[in-house]
């Protein structure tokens, strides 16, 4: 039995494109990048002491069940309380799935104003926060001047420090409210040097004109097809 190749193919792939344009990341230095990310570490590593104190880490069904017959066992009086996490816990959300949940589609949750989002970009592949720009520029876009949602997206590796800081497992993206107690320093930073979002086809689509689905019909050589010979 022996196999013969054609020469290489050509077809026609299609892919389905957005007809609004692309909103690019706001600009930041490397420079101010390293103090935001430094302002922002002293304000969450109070929630990373209180969790690296206060929360015993799981060590299985039947340990917990041991444990917390030894506590029935102990007199209450003698066990401490837990103080409460430091108030910042409330005004913070973490992860790409809550935050996305709080800009909402429809502009975002008023009960829950973000100021400021961090992405660290330099740990993910972009299709995994490309959404940002777009969702940050839509919710900002009914707010005020001063108001505006500042977005940083952190272009080296950082999602390391921010788990730590946080005493979580993983940390890619971090949202803060407008009221966070202690984030004066760094909001007041982060406006003077970070733009808002450029979303300026939002503004074109005032009009209402429908723009149809884009798509792209793009030429690429596939391997040869191989044909089996019976001998």
């Amino acid at each position: 039995m022996a196999t013969t190749s054609q020469p290489s193919r050509k077809r026609t792939v299609h892919q389905l494109d957005t007809p609004f344009s692309t909103v690019s990341w706001p600009s930041v230095s490397p420079e101010d990048q390293d103090t935001i990310l430094e302002l922002l570490c002293e304000l969450l590593s109070p929630l990373g002491q209180h969790r690296q104190t206060y929360t015993k880490r799981s060590k299985g069904k039947r340990a917990a069940k041991r444990e917390k017959a030894a506590k029935r066992s102990q007199d209450p009086n003698k066990e401490p309380p837990v103080p409460p996490m430091p108030e910042i816990n409330t005004k913070i959300d973490v992860g790409l799935n809550s935050i996305t949940k709080n800009l909402g589609p429809l502009g975002g949750n008023s009960d829950r104003q973000y100021s400021l989002v961090f992405v660290a970009r330099g740990n993910q592949a972009s299709s995994f926060n490309c959404h940002f720009p777009q969702m940050v520029g839509a919710t900002s876009r009914r707010l005020d001047a001063g108001k505006k949602i500042r977005l940083v997206g952190f272009s080296k590796p950082c999602a390391d420090r921010l788990s730590t800081c946080l005493g979580l497992p993983r940390v890619s993206s971090v949202a803060i409210t407008s009221d966070a107690p202690g984030a004066g320093a760094l909001q007041e930073f982060v406006q003077k040097t970070v733009a808002p979002v450029d979303a300026a086809w939002l503004d074109e689509t005032q009009d209402l004109n429908y723009l149809t689905t884009i798509i792209m019909a793009t030429e690429t050589t596939v391997g040869p097809k191989r044909l089996r010979n019976e001998s």
